[in-house]
């Protein structure tokens, strides 16, 4: 039984640890309590969503994955990380090793790709790139959802996808018109930015 009286004392340490989650996503999305209500034809009422932000609340499974699929973000985003022990990895395992220090595009070059445009193009690349592109949101925390700067190992991983060598991804990205390529070398008006 004192198992049970532990985990209900910290469910509301928790709910308060997914509280903040929330309250960061909302904000990292632009949007105040109101927005969401109206946005959301008043499925996540502001009063009900503020209780769950300061931790008065506790969120329920089925609702989290409507906040989530609303927000546009995995789940897993809205929870706080976990504190507990891992179980995937077994002492003595070799660790996998990938070099990926091999050059790129100039490093005087910043790309950031449109999602919105993304979102729009069709076919397995597309697919993989979305798919791609989600997880370096997840491992970022970046849910902004217009805009992501990729980096250079990123740009290794899209050419793979794009099927083109590292020095063309960038012509590539730029001729499916997704990519603003702003070379810092330059003056900070010289900003090339693709037509759709």
């Amino acid at each position: 039984m004192a198992e049970i009286e532990g985990e209900t004392e910290g469910t509301g340490a928790y709910a308060g640890k997914v509280g903040v989650r929330l309250r960061a996503i909302r904000r990292q999305k632009r949007l105040s309590l109101q927005d969401v209500e109206s946005t959301s034809d008043q499925e996540f009422k502001a009063s009900v969503l503020g209780a769950y932000e300061r931790g008065e609340r506790a969120i329920s499974v089925p609702r989290l994955q409507r906040l989530a699929r609303f927000y546009r973000v995995p789940v897993d985003q809205l929870l706080p990380s976990d504190d507990g022990p891992d179980f995937t990895h077994t002492p003595g395992d070799p660790a996998v090793v990938i070099d990926l220090d091999r050059p790129v595009a100039r490093a005087s070059e910043k790309v950031k790709l449109d999602l919105a445009a993304i979102e729009k193009m069709d076919g397995p690349a597309a697919e993989m790139l979305t798919r791609y592109l989600s997880m370096v949101q997840v491992q970022r925390g970046d849910f902004n959802g217009r805009v992501l700067t990729v980096r250079r190992d990123d740009l290794r991983a899209i050419a793979c996808m794009l099927d083109v060598t590292p020095d063309h991804v960038i012509g590539r990205l730029d001729s499916l018109g997704i990519a603003f390529v702003i070379d810092q070398s330059a003056s900070a008006a010289a900003v090339s930015v693709t037509s759709s």
